[in-house]
């Protein structure tokens, strides 16, 4: 393989990452460019190596660089071990499927917060501990963190800490203008529903945790990125209920409608599908974090939006394209695949509640690391569906081939 450089021309030398929640949906990708494209060496931690299980394995070509961790972070002193003797840590765990949010807040809490706090931060957790303030976190003492070690971090954060947009809260008139609606990682406030909208408890554990990282930079001098992602999409993106998750599970809007239009059911539309977003391509994102892996120099200290501006529809309008898409792929007539309005509570429960747009300014990444997204909403939902009906159409036919009890 050809010495890769950096933005800078600087050869980049080979590393050893450890990808905390490396097994899922980004993880997989990112595992997938870094054995296919660099010398780097990844070592994964998560609970599952299904969607890796393709990437590991004696007689794969590149085993030598790609290692699974059965674990769960929240009772494992291993990761130590592993932080210790790695060059980057990549933290991806999360709870971030908003029907969670309202019946796990809890978890949401725990996972996307205090779980966070052994790889991030010292100082803060031995005030934790000083004070019982928090008895679970006990469970995780043993570990060091990325501030201890003098390892980098780059921190999977979330769109959602923006909370609700300036313009959802302005007279009708002014709703038209994108500047109200356009989020900034150094100017936009972040503002969230009032604390029974439980919908929020993610969006808050994450903004704490961005705090927190922040909070160590500036006075333990944490090596750090912070990556805000914008509804990344693509194949392997969460589950399909009853096939590779619970029956009574409820993944993102993208993995919902998939697998209405497998079985054939009407789309459900939250509140008319009334709320817009901007939706990335997986690979395209990709390319964004291998060049923050990359250039160091470029991406510590910086907080970063990742997403497609250019590519912002209704949640209406993306269920009506994915109809469009999929009856192509399957082979179906569009007529024979619906849409269905539902209420939020219906859906969700009680505490429910979102912003209605969120668009990415892409001024920083574009600046540090000359980054922009290439492919259009079409192209990414044409190799997304086809990936979907491919994966998950046998199965959900023997699925609704057996007879209910």
């Amino acid at each position: 393989m050809a010495q890769r450089v950096d933005l800078d021309g600087k050869p980049v030398a080979a590393m050893s990452i450890c990808m905390i929640g490396g097994g899922g949906f980004i993880g997989s990708h990112l595992c997938e460019k870094l054995m296919a494209e660099t010398s780097h060496k990844a070592v994964v931690v998560d609970v599952s190596s299904e969607k890796i299980n393709h990437l590991l394995g004696e007689s794969h070509p590149w085993s030598s660089r790609i290692e699974f961790h059965h674990m769960n972070i929240k009772n494992d002193s291993r990761l130590e071990t592993l932080i210790k003797a790695s060059d980057l840590t990549i933290n991806l765990a999360a709870i971030c499927t908003p029907a969670d949010y309202n019946t796990r807040p809890l978890d949401t809490i725990f996972s996307n917060f205090i779980d966070a706090i052994p790889v991030v931060s010292t100082s803060f957790f031995n005030c934790l501990i000083f004070n019982n303030l928090n008895t679970p976190i006990l469970h995780v003492m043993q570990i060091k963190y990325c501030t201890e070690n003098n390892k980098r971090l780059i921190h999977f954060s979330t769109c959602e800490v923006y909370g609700k947009t300036i313009g959802s809260f302005l007279p009708e008139e002014f709703r038209k203008d994108p500047k109200y609606y356009m989020l900034k990682e150094d100017v936009s406030p972040c503002i969230f529903g009032p604390v029974e909208k439980q919908r929020w408890s993610y969006a808050c554990a994450k903004q704490m945790t961005d705090r927190l990282i922040y909070a160590e930079h500036a006075e333990n001098g944490l090596k750090f990125t912070i990556v805000r992602p914008y509804n990344w999409i693509g194949p392997r993106m969460d589950f399909i209920p009853g096939v590779d998750g619970p029956c009574d599970g409820v993944p993102r809007v993208l993995a919902c409608f998939s697998n209405n239009l497998l079985r054939r059911e009407p789309l459900k539309l939250v509140d008319g599908g009334r709320s817009q977003r901007t939706f990335l391509y997986i690979k395209d994102a990709i390319e964004a974090v291998l060049l923050m892996i990359d250039n160091p120099e470029r991406a510590n200290g910086q907080i970063f939006n990742v997403g497609n501006p250019d590519n912002e529809v209704s949640v209406k309008e993306l269920a009506e394209l994915m109809i469009q898409v999929y009856a192509k792929v399957a082979g179906v007539p569009s007529s024979s695949l619906s849409t269905l309005d539902v209420s939020s509570e219906e859906f969700y429960g009680k505490g429910y509640d979102d912003s209605d747009r969120r668009i990415p300014d892409m001024t920083i990444i574009t600046r540090q690391l000359g980054w922009k997204p290439e492919t259009p909403l079409d192209k990414l939902l044409d190799d997304t569906l086809q990936y979907q009906h491919q994966t998950y159409s046998s199965a959900i036919k023997k699925v609704l081939s057996k007879p209910s009890n």
